[in-house]
């Protein structure tokens, strides 16, 4: 297989496990349930944020915007330097690794634009997809996230300088699919540098 369809077939797979995930949470959660998984450490947990990283929020719904837009920059960005890549025959772990960055950017990026105007989100009960009166508008809608790994919480020794004695949880961040795909991505493009970003002769 040519390394431009391991790219397209990387980058299909991605979005569609992201969406189908994201779109299973939305209608099937309601907002701040959770399901335990595998014994304490892994829990699905359905929560929204409006799309910057551990739930940040800044400059209301200008903010949000500028986000967005930021965002489908960058994705232009990236799709320049994954075909750069494929054209120089870069091994194939860097052409996956690109093609799952992108992917993940995509796929948080199809929530701030289109879920505000096709889910709706109702007090205490589960979304409808492609809802009569959707919760928000094109480029306000906010990302599904639902994975949660809180492997160990209690409270930290005193003797730790700034937290010590503060109650605390190891790992506390609620993620999705498409921040997965942007974590491995960058993992590959750390193992394999060298072939990523190759010294000029």
């Amino acid at each position: 297989m040519s390394k431009k369809y391991i790219a397209i077939l990387t980058i299909f797979l991605a979005l569609l496990i992201d969406q189908i995930s994201k779109i299973y949470i939305k209608t099937h959660f309601v907002l701040g349930e959770e399901v335990t998984v595998f014994s304490d450490w892994f829990v699905i947990h359905f929560t929204e944020n409006n799309g910057m990283a551990w739930g940040f929020e800044f400059g209301g719904k200008t903010g949000k915007l500028f986000l967005t837009l930021f965002r489908l920059v960058a994705v232009t960005g990236i799709m320049y330097w994954l075909t750069k890549t494929i054209k120089r025959n870069t091994h194939t772990a860097v052409i996956v690794a690109i093609s799952l960055i992108f992917a993940g950017a995509v796929g948080n990026i199809i929530d701030s634009v289109f879920y505000g105007i096709i889910f709706d989100t109702p007090y205490n009960g589960v979304a409808t997809l492609f809802a009569e009166k959707p919760y928000g508008e094109m480029f306000y809608g906010k990302v599904v996230d639902m994975l949660y790994f809180p492997m160990w919480e209690g409270t930290l020794p005193e003797w730790l300088p700034f937290f010590g004695g503060k109650y605390f949880t190891f790992f506390n961040a609620i993620f999705n699919g498409a921040d997965s795909w942007i974590f491995i991505g960058t993992v590959l493009l750390f193992i394999f540098n060298k072939q990523a970003f190759p010294k000029e002769d």
